[in-house]
């Protein structure tokens, strides 16, 4: 385990030992008026291992964790699915190490094929959270897409440092902290790689908000959820987001709007593709 992920799981440990409710463990207020945060030692005897250990594990030291130890102090934390598989990778147990984590720039011709042959937005990610590929629709959503530097073409990135599509976004703060939350969740395997510290420090400089979330260690698994656009020709659009993992490049994602049933969302597109096409820039 290298020292960065060693640091990351003692930190996110201590967050979230110092967040439990003492009473959902059966035990009383510390002084008067303390109801939140366990001790070392209460953690390390409801997880069954010795206190010495698992300060050191908190202080980021170089020991060797056993997977069932890990999913034991999981247990203990309350941890969510999410939270486990990342305390996991943390600890080295994951299916994907970081040297293996492949670098795509563009998506493969047949998957870009599959892309171009959907009628609502959809785009690729790769590991790192870049745009790997889009399709039309998603190209007349986001207008900027093929203009941006492919060095800044990262999800994560846009979202917090393209004003065109914060404005875009009516729920940005939210939409924001789900994305956060789940970029780390799926960066275990990645942390102390140059490309994840570069990502995170660029962004850190880049913008005081995503430095904030980004301390609060939150960890969410993908979830399929409604999003809401509102595009500057055609107003709100709705979406069922969904992703889709390819089975023959599982590396990349994709990500789908499909338009929600219920709202005009379909008709708001077929009218965005004409006006790009009367406009000459075709979608």
């Amino acid at each position: 385990m290298n020292e960065e992920r060693r640091r990351e799981l003692g930190q996110f440990l201590r967050d979230r030992r110092n967040n439990l409710i003492r009473a959902e463990h059966g035990l009383p207020p510390v002084g008067r008026n303390r109801t939140v945060g366990l001790r070392r030692e209460e953690v390390a005897a409801f997880a069954n291992v010795s206190v010495t250990w698992y300060t050191w594990l908190e202080q980021g030291r170089d020991i060797n964790a056993s997977r069932q130890v890990l999913e034991s102090v999981a247990r203990v934390l309350h941890l969510t699915n999410a939270e486990t598989s990342y305390l996991l990778a943390l600890g080295g147990y994951s299916p994907v190490r970081a040297a293996e984590v492949a670098v795509i720039e563009a998506a493969p011709p047949h998957l870009q094929g599959l892309l171009d042959a959907l009628g609502f937005p959809a785009f690729a990610v790769a590991p790192d959270w870049g745009i790997a590929g889009w399709n039309d629709a998603y190209a007349g959503l986001y207008s900027r897409i093929a203009d941006v530097e492919p060095a800044e073409r990262n999800l994560l990135w846009l979202i917090f440092t393209d004003p065109h599509l914060r404005e875009m976004l009516p729920d940005w703060e939210e939409t924001s902290r789900h994305f956060v939350a789940e970029f780390r969740a799926e960066a275990g395997p990645r942390l102390g790689s140059v490309a994840h510290t570069v990502l995170v420090q660029r962004l850190m400089a880049a913008s005081p908000e995503f430095a904030q979330i980004w301390a609060d260690r939150k960890v969410e698994g993908f979830a399929s959820r409604q999003r809401v656009f509102v595009h500057p020709a055609v107003g709100e659009l709705v979406f069922d987001q969904l992703r889709l993992v390819p089975s023959d490049v599982p590396e990349l994602h994709f990500v789908l709007y499909v338009p929600t049933p219920g709202t005009p969302t379909w008709e708001r597109l077929a009218r965005m593709v004409r006006a790009d096409r009367e406009d000459g820039r075709g979608l």
